[in-house]
């Protein structure tokens, strides 16, 4: 019986082997991105001593255009966020007022929440910025991983560098870390939940820890979720900011 599973072990490390690193990011990349997708989500922000719950909708085509809708709590009920490229506008209800996002102040928080506006704003494939290499394997609960380490080849992302740990059948991250150019941990994501939607692998929810807040970190749930959706081309405009 030993013999038999130390076989297995072989055969399985060597399959590991025969993939490259590109392989296995084109196949991350062809879960997670899409043409488009229409999402409703929640995103519960765990902090030190309460949390509160922050609903929405998103309309997002390709990586350069999206628009964000908040639908709940009362305070936060009207807030949308407008992307196109790497251009940012949010519009707030209380002051009937729309500013954009730009520099510096995309590293701020969305909302008190572990994510920055970068963070939700940058929705290229990985294989578009960065290198990677295969690290090694590990099991993560019941699932087997291969973890990726990526090296940034263009100048515009967030972080230098990240380890993934990619689910090695179903092709999806299980779990991400971000690091700055000097080697310190900035992010740590999980994702759960990966549920199989029109035919591609899809995690549908995410847990995220900003290292240097304090808190529990941001659950986002996706609830309802569809690919390759028609929009209407108005939804991407400025003045849906203020319907």
């Amino acid at each position: 019986m030993k013999n038999y599973i130390l076989v297995l072990f072989l055969i399985y490390s060597t399959i590991l082997k025969a993939q490259t690193a590109e392989d296995v990011l084109a196949r991350v990349d062809a879960n997670m991105t899409s043409t488009n997708r229409v999402l409703e989500s929640s995103m519960t922000i765990q902090g030190k001593r309460n949390s509160r719950t922050i609903t929405s909708k998103t309309y997002a085509a390709g990586n350069k255009q999206s628009f964000t809708e908040y639908l709940s709590p009362a305070s936060e009920k009207g807030t949308k966020m407008l992307k196109l490229e790497k251009q940012l506008w949010v519009y707030s209800p209380t002051t009937d007022r729309t500013i954009q996002l730009s520099g510096h102040m995309l590293r701020q928080s969305v909302m008190g929440s572990d994510l920055s506006y970068e963070d939700m704003m940058d929705d290229r494939k990985l294989s578009e910025m960065y290198e990677s290499k295969i690290i090694g394997n590990e099991l993560l609960g019941d699932r087997k991983t291969l973890i990726l380490e990526l090296t940034a080849k263009v100048v515009d992302v967030a972080y230098y560098s990240q380890k993934i740990w990619v689910d090695a059948e179903r092709y999806v991250p299980l779990k991400q870390e971000m690091y700055a150019k000097g080697g310190k941990l900035l992010k740590q994501t999980e994702m759960k939940d990966v549920t199989k939607v029109q035919n591609r692998w899809f995690p549908l929810t995410v847990v995220y820890k900003d290292m240097l807040k304090q808190g529990d970190g941001t659950i986002f749930k996706i609830t309802t979720i569809a690919f390759n959706q028609e929009i209407p081309a108005f939804i991407f405009t400025k003045a849906a900011l203020k319907q």
